[in-house]
């Protein structure tokens, strides 16, 4: 497995992609315990990962709004 800096380059679907993976090796319940703590530690990793990529993907979008002439604007999406 790669360090805490390669997961900060992933991107959202190779990270989603790889804790999918980790969770079906959980699942599996074929791993000695130390591969499994080990594999837990990378899935939580990931799963900040993605949050954090959503997060900054909610920022970036943008409300559109209809106007009373028929025109559309857009604005800042407040959370």
């Amino acid at each position: 497995m790669t360090d805490k800096k390669s997961i900060e380059s992933l991107s959202f679907e190779e990270a989603m992609g790889e804790l999918e993976t980790i969770v079906r090796g959980l699942e599996s319940g074929q791993a000695k315990l130390d591969d499994s703590i080990s594999s837990y530690e990378r899935g939580t990793a990931l799963k900040n990962h993605c949050e954090t990529l959503l997060k900054q993907a909610q920022l970036k979008i943008e409300k559109i709004s209809l106007q009373p002439d028929g025109s559309t604007s857009t604005q800042p999406h407040n959370a």
